[in-house]
């Protein structure tokens, strides 16, 4: 970890009022922690656009069971992703439907492409990726 730097911003009152209430909902001690997850965040998020760096994640994907061959068709595309796909946890919501969170790895191309084609099966009613970083070059 590099040595710590002090800087001075300058900001509209009212944006710094909201700021600080983010601040408070999220539990943050003070504001430069606030403001180190912003950055954080920001530089991760620069990364994934070139889509070569290594990245974690999750696709959340809720179904109903009982489309006709939606169940096989998902099993399908993960294992034919193995390799990326390194967990998956099934939950039933209901009598019809079903919650898998699959926790995918690989570069962030790839992940993307990955989501987007176990969201775009016929059947499923919501997804999302949420990707992160590996952490290894977060300071």
């Amino acid at each position: 970890m590099g040595e710590t730097v002090r800087f001075g911003i300058s900001i509209d009152d009212k944006l710094l009022e909201s700021f600080d209430r983010l601040i408070e909902q999220k539990g943050y001690m003070n504001r430069s922690e606030a403001v180190r997850d912003l950055i954080r965040a920001a530089l991760v998020e620069l990364k994934w656009e070139g889509g070569e760096e290594e990245t974690v994640g999750t696709v959340t994907l809720v179904y109903n069971h009982h489309v006709r061959d939606l169940s096989d068709k998902l099993t399908e595309q993960q294992h034919s992703h193995h390799n990326e796909i390194v967990s998956a946890l099934h939950v039933h919501l209901d009598a019809h439907n079903c919650l898998e969170v699959l926790v995918v790895r690989g570069k962030a191309r790839e992940v993307k492409k990955i989501a987007d084609e176990l969201i775009g099966v016929k059947g499923v009613k919501h997804g999302k990726l949420v990707m992160t970083t590996t952490g290894e070059e977060l300071h």
